[in-house]
């Protein structure tokens, strides 16, 4: 049975643990990441960074290296009524987009293709964890895990779950969550852009609910589609030329590319929930990203979220790797730092999701 020793081991391989691996590592730290699928990157996730997030990249010197690999800048946001636009958010003074498309697997490849490159960096894939370990103390101090038929032990001095609003480490460590419904599911679907489709984030109102689209990388855009919690079922009893209707009226010059959908089956249904954990510390080990605070799609908030924790996290898991104190106390310094910010944007995106209806109200320019 092999065993592995390292500082800090990280579950799950989405942004934010790519990001916090990439950054402990390049500071000396001996660093594990495990993920449980195979590294392909899934499809119909937030892909929408901010500034914020943008600025992070660029002050790890990752910014150029993910652009190299493909993104795309939102030039405006348009709430359009029928096929009038009603409210148009443009880029302020200091900037040139209102938000960038950054393909996920752009993204963390980049970032782990860059932490490949460290001596103190070590990736796992098809790797998921089967237990957490505790001292005799009850601090936590490494992993048991499966690799395809092979199970062994991972010991480290911290063990961070990021492995998203599923967290096993959440589960493992016995943390409270409280799960909110937000009272409605998205559903997804990808289709070919016009050759003169601008890159902007269109919304759109069908009968209270939102219907956003998403000019992605790569000559595509990204429908993302509000309906009632639970009623995707009721939704395919009806005719799907029927659903589709308010898009192509909007949009005429989607007709095409819409007649790529073809049935209810080229629809993902996302059920959508946020959540809040009692603490997002133990001795010994931290959860970040969704596994800590799960988001909603509004706003594409969980990814800069979660590239944020890491970001925040990483220097206070290096003091406290030299200071050989894993404490919950010296822990508990990311949470302070985080936890105040999350929760005021998990009631912002509830705002924003009560208050939709609003933006169609007037002609404006913003």
């Amino acid at each position: 049975m092999m065993n592995v020793h390292v500082d800090v081991c990280i579950v799950g391989a989405g942004p934010s643990g790519a990001l916090l691996g990439y950054l402990l590592a390049k500071e000396g730290v001996s660093t594990i990441v495990i993920e449980r699928t195979s590294g392909k990157v899934g499809a119909f996730r937030g892909e929408h960074i901010n500034a914020e997030s943008e600025a992070i990249l660029q002050d790890h010197r990752l910014y150029e290296k993910v652009e190299t690999k493909g993104l795309l800048k939102m030039k405006k946001v348009e709430y359009v009524d029928g096929e009038r636009i009603v409210k148009q958010i443009t880029p302020n003074d200091t900037a040139d987009h209102v938000g960038i498309h950054v393909p996920q697997d752009h993204l963390i490849h980049t970032i782990l293709d860059e932490a490949s490159k460290l001596k103190h960096f070590q990736l796992f894939y098809n790797t998921t964890v089967t237990e957490l370990l505790q001292d005799e103390n009850g601090a936590y101090c490494g992993v048991k895990v499966k690799k395809e038929n092979e199970h062994f032990t991972i010991r480290s001095s911290i063990v961070v779950g990021a492995d998203g609003r599923f967290s096993t480490v959440r589960k493992l460590a016995d943390i409270p969550v409280e799960t909110i419904h937000h009272g409605y599911d998205v559903l997804w679907a990808k289709i070919t852009a016009p050759f003169d489709w601008e890159p902007t984030v269109r919304m759109l109102q069908v009968e209270g609910n939102q219907l956003a689209l998403f000019t992605q990388t790569g000559g595509y855009i990204q429908i993302g589609w509000n309906i009632k919690e639970g009623s995707f079922n009721e939704w395919k009893q009806t005719p799907f030329e029927t659903f589709m209707e308010p898009l192509t009226k909007s949009f005429p010059q989607l007709k095409q590319s819409v007649a790529e959908l073809q049935s209810w089956r080229d629809l993902i249904c996302f059920h959508v929930h946020s959540s809040k954990t009692a603490t997002w510390v133990k001795d010994g080990l931290v959860i970040i990203g969704d596994a800590a605070h799960t988001m909603t799609p509004t706003g594409a908030i969980g990814i800069n979220a979660g590239l944020k924790d890491a970001h925040i996290l990483a220097p206070i898991l290096t003091e406290a790797i030299a200071e050989m104190n894993f404490s919950k106390d010296t822990l508990k310094k990311f949470e302070l730092m985080r936890r105040a910010e999350v929760e005021a944007q998990q009631e912002g995106q509830i705002v924003k999701e009560k208050t939709f209806a609003e933006n169609f109200r007037q002609v404006s320019v913003v």
